[in-house]
Formats: structure tokens, sequence, C-alpha cells
């Protein structure tokens, strides 16, 4: 099994709800191909640096996921057809990879970042500062 990153914009006036329809038609797709989908990741709303298919705006949506090349290619083709979807990339991170582990390492690195956010912060503590030095 692979895995793999795709990236897609979808036009501006396109609503939450019709993302989440197109988050779980692809969703389905990799798991339907024995895939794992690790993480989906809803970027917003941000300007774009040039004009595509007359949007200067998109919705940003990142899907990290394991599966097979057949699942990626109906991945892609669908995403081709949808003229919701302005523009796709997909990128292959590794050619062998463990699934399990990588939804382990997904749910340590979430649970961390909850922590992190929910830590208090201590007001007794002295601030840090760095130092800047000049190389000349």
């Amino acid at each position: 099994m692979r895995r793999y990153e795709t990236i897609l914009i979808v036009r501006p006036n396109v609503g939450d709800d019709d993302i989440a329809a197109i988050v779980e038609r692809l969703s389905a797709i990799i798991t339907n191909d024995s895939g794992t989908v690790i993480r989906v990741d809803r970027w917003g709303l941000k300007k774009l640096a040039y004009l595509i298919k007359k949007e200067n705006q998109g919705n940003y949506v990142y899907v990290d996921y394991a599966g097979q090349p057949a699942a990626v290619t109906e991945l892609e083709r669908i995403l081709r057809i949808d003229d919701r979807v302005l523009k796709y990339m997909t990128v292959k991170q590794a050619d062998d990879c463990d699934p399990v582990a990588l939804l382990a390492e997904a749910a340590a690195k979430q649970s961390a970042a909850t922590a992190e956010a929910v830590a208090p912060i201590d007001e007794d503590a002295e601030p840090t500062e760095e130092m800047e030095t000049d190389s000349e």
C-alpha cells in the first residue's frame, strides 16, 4: 500500500454541505479499494495567486491517505469530472506504508496538539528571549 496526499481547491460559492459530500465521496472511493483515510483538513477559503476558471478564491481541502494506485486513478477521475472542483494535485509520499501505524501516529499527534492547546500557561515563569547574532 502506498501513501498519498491530495489537495483540492473547491469553488468559493460551494457550501459546507457540498464540500463535506465531496470529501465523503473521496473517502468512500479510498476505503472501497482497501485504503485508509489518515487525515482530512479543511483549510478554508483562501485567495488564489491567479485566476482559476475565472475564480480568484477557493476552498482548500487536504486529504492524507494510504491506498492502491487504482484508487488514486479513480479519485482523480471523479475530481476531473466534478464542476465544483477548480484544481487538484495528488502527490505520492511513500511507496510502502503501514496504515495502522499511520493512524496511530496521526492520533498521537492530534492528542498532543489538543493537550498543548489545553495546557495552562505558567505566569510566574520568566519570558525567554532569543538573542539575534550578526554574522558578517
